[in-house]
């Protein structure tokens, strides 16, 4: 059980962190106490600020000796309100933010050890400048940081041919909830050691440990990327398009996402400076980029799969950006899907994955659930066809009020959303975590097997329930 801070322990901790690094004034920790979405909002006893692991060590220490409970807290970019603490005002936030520092990239060894607080967006650059890159980008790479990234086992748009966090974390340093440090971020090809901590805090939403430093794989710069909007008649067609570009070209396929048109249609009518690639409207669009090293190798093997995909009908119409200002302006429609849709109106978002070869059926057999339980309502899916996941919309009838429509039926929508999921053997969270959002369902409809696991570990590493309290698990 967490009990309120003491004004001992205030104390302790501001005599600790000093001003740069401890903050109970409310304007100050305002800004970072509701999440992202504005969905969650919360209070807080202080935010801590640690600069070094020996820092967070010691908070974790003082905080544990208390019985206080921590946030941890990255760029609070998160969508899922896993960085928000509880309206008690009784917990303490733990910005990592000031922990951005990039301690080595190797250049031969293709390691990078990254601090907690680095945002990805500099990360990217600093790795560019080595002639390296590290493989995972998502719409909000200037704000997200190393440290969130890991614990939410973030995607992106590359996971097709590089993996999700999960896979490009060699080594991970962390607090534990005693305060002890794991060290771990030596990048062991070979270490059976029992259970792999690595794996178990990346994902774990700072429920099992702080992330404070990972080690991080790198690939070399590419040379050259080549990026094609493809217009199709349907999911099924672009499954059928992803796996002939797969056996085709195969690992320089490095992103496929799906789009359909009344996503652009809105991308277009409420975002400025955006137009569409093709003459003609289709019902669906593909945007498919492959990277390498050569790029009239690139050019080749993308103009000759696209040739003879127009010859048997399987796509409509294809544009293949001429610059990277062009390929940029093709990714500009697909990050700006949501951006779109929040001007439209209300809508219930699922981050769900399946079987890649059951997506189309999903996408389809779905839309049709809510309509035939809720007349009126409208699905849209888009993103990452080629690993599964999907974000898939729900929005109120047109003639609704949106706002009401959600607070009447929004609940009963997602539980039918993610039923269907599960009955598919796929994951009520594809990529963006459980947070407290999702705590709730996952208790409920997944298996008990899987929650009993999850209740182990948390018993077992935090049996006093001090580290991010109420997200993930109750």
């Amino acid at each position: 059980m967490t009990r309120a801070p003491s004004p001992e322990l205030l104390s302790a901790l501001e005599a600790l962190l000093g001003p740069k690094g401890f903050t109970d004034d409310a304007d100050t920790m305002a800004p970072w106490l509701t999440d992202w979405r504005g969905k969650y909002h919360g209070a807080a006893a202080a935010m801590l600020s640690p600069a070094s692991t020996d820092e967070v060590s010691a908070i974790v220490r003082l905080c544990a000796e208390a019985g206080a409970a921590i946030v941890p807290q990255g760029g609070n970019s998160g969508m899922v309100g896993g960085a928000t603490p509880d309206v008690s005002g009784t917990q303490f936030l733990l910005s990592m933010r000031r922990m951005n520092k990039i301690r080595s990239i190797g250049r031969d060894s293709g390691f990078a050890v990254v601090e907690a607080g680095v945002i990805l967006e500099h990360f990217h650059e600093a790795a560019l400048a080595q002639g390296l890159r590290f493989p995972l980008t998502l719409g909000g790479k200037g704000s997200a940081t190393i440290g969130g990234l890991v614990s939410t086992n973030a995607g992106g748009t590359q996971v097709l041919r590089h993996g999700t966090m999960r896979a490009l974390v060699a080594g991970i340093e962390a607090v534990l909830p005693d305060g002890s440090v794991f060290h771990g971020l030596a990048p062991l090809k070979k270490d059976n050691r029992g259970y792999d901590l690595r794996h178990l805090l990346c994902g774990a939403e700072g429920t099992l440990g702080i992330i404070t430093a990972a080690c991080l794989r790198l690939v070399p710069a590419a040379a050259a990327r080549r990026t094609a909007w493809i217009g199709l008649k349907s999911p099924d067609d672009a499954l059928l398009l992803l796996r002939q570009l797969d056996g085709a070209i195969g690992r320089e396929l490095e992103g496929f996402e799906i789009v359909p048109h009344t996503c652009l249609d809105a991308v277009l009518r409420h975002v400025p400076q955006t137009r569409a690639p093709l003459g003609d409207h289709h019902p669906w669009y593909a945007l498919v980029e492959l990277a390498g090293d050569n790029g009239d190798t690139l050019d080749t093997a993308l103009q000759a799969e696209l040739a003879a995909a127009l010859d048997a009908q399987l796509i409509g119409d294809a544009a293949i950006a001429k610059s990277d200002r062009e390929s940029e302006d093709f990714w500009r429609l697909r990050d700006s899907i949501s951006e779109a849709e929040r001007a439209e109106g209300p809508a219930i978002q699922h981050d769900i994955s399946v079987p890649v070869d059951l997506m189309p059926s999903f996408i389809a057999d779905n839309a049709k659930r809510l309509a035939d339980t809720f007349p009126g309502v409208r699905a849209l899916s888009f993103g990452h066809l080629g690993d599964g996941n999907v974000h898939h919309h729900v929005q109120p009838p047109i003639d609704s009020d949106g706002a009401a429509w959600l607070a009447a039926h929004g609940q009963a929508a997602s539980r039918l959303v993610y039923t269907h999921v599960i009955e598919l053997g796929g994951s009520i969270s594809a990529e963006h975590g459980i947070g407290q959002m999702k705590r709730d369902i996952l208790a409920e409809l997944d298996s008990p097997a899987r929650l009993a696991a999850l209740y182990g570990v948390k018993n077992g590493l935090d049996p006093k329930r001090l580290f991010n309290p109420g997200k993930l698990i109750a």
